[in-house]
């Protein structure tokens, strides 16, 4: 059997002192950890967004990481988005469940590393999940497609009283309202 020396891996800046694991899968969803690509990135089409096929890249806009959300940063596409039948394929976030059946609301996020939601997250790599109706899922592990309108929403997911850890005003800003999860 051969084993495999794994050192921890060290700040950017040259200093020495190993970083956290926090900080560790932070630098990797940045794609700044050694031996990792960044993930190209893949906005939809027109055609696309017309059908309402969505990315979590056609959510990006120019928003810093904790920074207070100003809506005049919003861009054309999420205006466009707004108020539309859309189909956004994600993950279930499953520390903000309290069950693992018959699911209402839930956070959908980019990726299955459980770092795309409130502190130190992007406004753009969650959306919030209200099921409308009877409407609900169960939780798995792999990815899903969540339909429903989308809809850009700056007051209900705001930090009371409106600021929040490092200085950010909102966990979220968007929602879809679900009809169906795949």
């Amino acid at each position: 059997m051969m084993l495999l020396a794994i050192s921890p891996a060290i700040a950017e800046d040259g200093d020495q002192q190993p970083l956290s694991i926090a900080e560790q899968r932070r630098a990797i969803m940045r794609g700044e950890a050694a031996g990792r690509a960044k993930v190209e990135v893949r906005k939809s089409s027109q055609a696309d967004l017309e059908k309402g096929d969505i990315t979590f890249d056609d959510l990006k806009f120019d928003i810093e990481k904790d920074a207070p959300f100003d809506e005049k940063k919003l861009n054309d596409t999420l205006r466009f988005l707004d108020g539309r039948k859309v189909k956004l394929r994600g993950y279930i976030l499953p520390s903000t469940l309290f069950k693992e059946t018959d699911i209402s609301e839930f956070v959908l996020v980019r990726d299955n590393q459980e770092c795309c939601f409130g502190p130190g997250a992007a406004l753009f790599d969650c959306v919030m999940v209200e099921m409308v109706g009877t409407a609900n899922t169960d939780f798995v592990t792999r990815p899903v497609t969540v339909e429903g309108k989308f809809v850009f929403d700056p007051d209900k997911y705001r930090y009371p009283p409106g600021v929040g850890p490092r200085g950010a005003t909102h966990m979220a800003i968007f929602r879809i309202e679900g009809v169906r999860v795949r």
